[in-house]
């Protein structure tokens, strides 16, 4: 194919104003005017013909360089294969069209041998919508990726070359947003602020209104309340992106992936922490909850429960609350799943919200499809559940929509269970209950079984978990009552020669020296299941403690 490189000027006739081209004079002069390059490309596939034209060369050696770098651009497929051909071509184009430096022929020559991208310009925001676009799984999942590429990844790194991304880059992307998260919760504090003054001021009075209504448009001006984002979303950031990084080295596009070598605080899980009277009382002199994760006590579960007999939804909340079914697992439980002449369910579908949209799906992960046992009590429940779901069928007549759902909103449609969430908040609110999560009445549930006796296999096969260290590290927390008997039993354990010195009563002391020390009797390590019945707050103030159950005997589980 022709190519050549040339010399002309943008001189112009005085009189016509056009230009001069090569037949100005002053072309003699080897310092006038620029050089150019033109090359021929190979044709379009409707037989049109294209080329790559490039002026502003100050000297003949750079025109000519860059001449030979196309022509050794052009050389890099073989002569048989048009596609890559085109590819070349379609490179060569858009260089010419954005005026941009021709690349490096033997980087072009491994991008095209390994079948990567041949510009290398592809920016990070592009490869993560491309990736989204085409990512596969879990809804619920794809819409978290998606909001952490919409409100962190794309707004902070998106204008960067995708083969350029490098860990420093990172690690700016986080410190930027732990700087965020000061501003924040200094803005939330000032807004926090502003809002306690303006309670402060009084209703009456021309100068007292004319104060409020100063302090209110104040208030319109100050930024929203905002939440902070924490190690645990950093955490859910990178891993969005490292996945996304890793499809893009799959596809040849990057060799090294920085998402996996930058350095992050680590996302712990919050521990779950009982509602005592302690803090009980701090909670309600600053309103700050212990934990992020907190725990009703026996006497406080039945308090609710006992509260929320009446309503529709009781049924609903007496089953998370002992045998822990997750939010969306309550809602879409189904009664061809629900055996109560067997005394099991099975969990085998879900409900699961996105963005407002709700949808059916399969359970969190494999162990979460489980079947798990009921106690009698929770049986009767369910059945007159039943029983008030076949009056109200009747009654709605051909407005009924037959979901085959155990838990329905008043025409047998789905729960939506964004409002199970809010019916249980009012329910809480109006006795007055320290907050808890619906959530957290699962690890209630996880509570009360390692109390009754169960081990932590049997709960976490209870709650569905993958992993027995999520339930050993997350969902149980010790009863203060269990707690103490275990630790008296412990002190037992050891044979003291002046326990009588300490305080302790001689029928209190331990085996003496010489009786068989190092074989304790049954009676000084009580059988735990039994420990619970000494917990006299449960009996005496809760009316469903006695549903507290213990962990499935064998025969139960295996069916």
């Amino acid at each position: 194919m022709k190519g050549s490189t040339y010399r002309r000027c943008y001189c112009r006739d005085p009189h016509t104003g056009k230009p001069l081209g090569k037949s100005c004079p002053k072309l003699t002069t080897r310092k006038h005017g620029t050089y150019s390059v033109r090359q021929e490309l190979p044709q379009r596939p409707d037989g049109t013909r294209r080329a790559f034209n490039r002026a502003g060369y100050t000297t003949l050696k750079d025109a000519q360089t860059d001449l030979d770098r196309i022509r050794a651009l052009l050389g890099i497929p073989d002569a048989d294969d048009p596609e890559g051909i085109e590819q070349i071509t379609d490179l060569l184009e858009r260089i010419a069209d954005e005026k941009a430096p021709l690349p490096d022929v033997d980087e072009v020559r491994r991008r095209f041998r390994s079948g990567q991208d041949l510009t290398g310009r592809l920016t990070v925001g592009e490869w993560l919508d491309i990736w989204l676009k085409g990512k596969k799984g879990r809804q619920s999942a794809i819409s978290r990726d998606e909001r952490s590429i919409r409100v962190h990844l794309k707004p902070r790194i998106g204008h960067l070359r995708l083969d350029r991304l490098r860990v420093a880059h990172l690690s700016d992307m986080f410190e930027a947003i732990a700087e965020a998260n000061v501003e924040i919760a200094e803005s939330n504090a000032a807004r926090r602020r502003a809002i306690n003054e303006l309670a402060q001021v009084p209703w009456k009075g021309r100068e007292e209104r004319a104060r409020r209504k100063e302090m209110k448009a104040a208030l319109t001006q100050m930024q929203p309340f905002r939440h902070t984002v924490g190690p645990s979303t950093c955490q859910r950031i990178r891993s969005t992106l490292r996945a996304a990084l890793n499809s893009a080295i799959a596809q040849q596009l990057i060799t090294f992936n920085p998402a996996a070598h930058v350095e992050l605080e680590a996302g712990r899980r919050p521990k779950a922490q009982l509602w005592t009277e302690e803090r009980i009382a701090r909670w309600e002199r600053t309103g700050e909850k212990p934990s992020a994760v907190m725990v009703w006590t026996p006497r406080q579960t039945g308090a609710f429960l006992d509260h929320a007999a009446g309503d529709r939804l009781y049924g609903l909340f007496h089953l998370i609350a002992f045998r822990g079914l997750r939010r969306g697992e309550a809602c879409g439980q189904l009664w061809t799943d629900t055996k109560l002449a067997d005394s099991l369910i099975t969990v085998a579908k879900q409900l699961v919200v996105d963005g407002w949209e709700v949808y059916e799906d399969d359970p969190k992960t494999d162990a979460g499809a489980r079947t798990i046992a009921v106690d009698s009590e929770t049986a009767a429940v369910l059945e007159r559940h039943r029983a008030q779901q076949d009056k109200d069928r009747e009654e709605w007549g051909d407005g009924w929509v037959e979901t085959g759902r155990v838990f329905t909103a008043e025409n047998g449609a789905w729960l939506h269970p964004a409002k199970v969430t809010r019916r249980f908040n009012e329910l809480r609110e109006e006795i007055g209950l320290p907050p808890i999560r619906l959530h957290d009445l699962r690890h209630g549930a996880a509570t009360l079984a390692h109390a009754a006796g169960a081990d932590l296999k049997d709960i976490q096969e209870m709650l569905g978990h993958s992993s027995v260290t999520i339930t050993a590290d997350t969902y149980t927390s010790l009863l203060p009552e269990t707690d103490l008997a275990i630790a008296e039993a412990a002190a037992r354990l050891v044979p003291r020669a002046h326990r009588a010195a300490l305080g302790v009563k001689a029928a209190d002391a331990g085996p003496k020296l010489g009786d068989d020390a190092d074989l304790p009797s049954e009676k000084s390590v009580p059988d735990r299941a039994d420990r619970l019945g000494e917990i006299s707050e449960i009996d005496e103030r809760s009316a469903h403690a006695s549903l507290t159950q213990t962990a499935p005997d064998d025969e139960s589980e295996a069916a």
